[in-house]
């Protein structure tokens, strides 16, 4: 009978080299069983978007405020206590509209006191009239002295100035009871009053009854610079200089208003350039019928530039910047990610031009941007042409 003999090693290193040898053989075949179990991870997917071609035109964007083309203080103009208000707070007025009215009684006297002057003043002067061509008869008879011709011509001049300034006083009586009514001077929207009934006006200095500011239409103020001024000249071939912008169109929008919905023109560019700036202030004119434009509000302002053009535009959200400057993500025609660096042009709606950078050809990624990196490999999907930047439903936006 035999026995198995045990196997032994010449020494312990060799011994613990044989116990290592095995353990990493058998990690090895752990580690090839668990990949080959293990199912690939699929590419992220990615929603893309090619660019389109449109006609556009180049814009110059400003920012400015609404200013009225009229505003007025309505002030009192005599003394007097104020009795009526013939309008609420905030109304649209009409021209020559009464708005207050002034005590009135005072004025009312003062008018009959100086037509009665008046009328005294004409008797006065018709009586020297006849006396004079009765003395003048006399003393062509031989029947009165010269002196006394002298002094009744004396009296009918006299009679005849004194008539003069009387009437003068009916006629400043007359304005001064006019101003008892204080009416709009132009049609326009009147703000609060800031004077209420039964309070003593117009006394020692001109009392603030209210303001009205004038509409419709309504102004816009903004500041260019040179260079900018010269791109406009040049565009519009302007040989008149700044003055000859007028005419040129322009467009606003307002807080809360998508683009720029209202259109007017420009109608003066000031005449000396402000040297601590370099600016020139410019004005456009902008109707504003329905009055819901107010003085006073920030505008966006774009003013064309040139000739419509074609141009390559992307949607707006595919757009990133870093150090480099702007670029987009592409998927090339392996479904690898690339990026291309490119140059922003102006915007329009949900799209942006794409001045350099793009053929036109490209997939640019419009959605999943965070799950695509430059060199990875991705799943792309085409965007719906309905819906060409990508967006989500609106039952899925967030809301602000």
């Amino acid at each position: 009978m035999h026995r198995h003999r045990p196997i032994s090693f010449r020494s312990a290193p060799a011994a613990a080299a044989w116990v290592l040898l095995l353990a990493a053989l058998s990690l090895f075949w752990g580690c090839e069983k668990q990949q080959a179990q293990a199912p690939a991870r699929p590419a992220p997917k990615v929603t893309v978007s090619r660019p389109v071609r449109q006609n556009v035109t180049d814009y110059l964007e400003l920012t400015g405020n609404t200013q009225a083309i009229n505003t007025v203080q309505l002030q009192a103009r005599v003394e007097g206590y104020l009795e009526k208000v013939f309008f609420k707070d905030g109304d649209r007025v009409k021209k020559d509209q009464l708005l207050f009215l002034i005590q009135q009684n005072t004025y009312f006297a003062n008018l009959k006191q100086a037509e009665a002057n008046v009328m005294a003043q004409e008797a006065t002067l018709e009586h020297a009239k006849i006396e004079l061509a009765r003395f003048t008869n006399l003393y062509n008879q031989k029947a009165a002295a010269q002196t006394d011709v002298e002094n009744w011509r004396f009296t009918r001049d006299s009679a005849q100035a004194a008539l003069e300034g009387a009437r003068a006083q009916r006629d400043l009586a007359k304005l001064n009871l006019g101003y008892t009514w204080v009416v709009a001077p132009f049609d326009g929207r009147i703000d609060r009053r800031l004077r209420d009934p039964g309070n003593l006006v117009g006394s020692g200095s001109p009392t603030v009854l209210a303001e009205i500011s004038q509409v419709d239409p309504l102004y816009v103020y903004f500041n260019v610079s040179e260079t900018v001024l010269s791109r406009l000249m040049q565009a519009y071939g302007s040989k008149a200089g700044a003055a000859g912008l007028s005419g040129v169109p322009v467009y606003i929008g307002l807080a809360g208003e998508e683009g720029y919905p209202h259109q007017g023109q420009l109608d003066f560019t000031a005449t000396t350039v402000t040297t601590t700036t370099g600016t020139l202030l410019v004005r456009g004119v902008f109707p504003n019928g329905d009055a819901r434009m107010l003085p006073g509000q920030f505008a966006r302002i774009r003013v064309p530039v040139g000739q419509e053009r074609s141009a390559i535009l992307v949607p707006r959200v595919a757009f990133s910047s870093d150090q480099l400057g702007a670029y987009v993500l592409v998927v090339n025609d392996k479904d690898t990610v690339e990026r291309r660096n490119v140059q922003e042009g102006p915007s329009k709606g949900p799209l942006r031009v794409v001045e350099k950078g793009l053929s036109g050809d490209e997939r640019v990624i419009v959605n999943g941007m965070l799950r695509a990196a430059p060199g990875r490999r991705v799943s792309p999907e085409e965007a719906p042409p309905e819906n060409p930047a990508g967006e989500a439903p609106d039952e899925l936006k967030p809301a602000y």
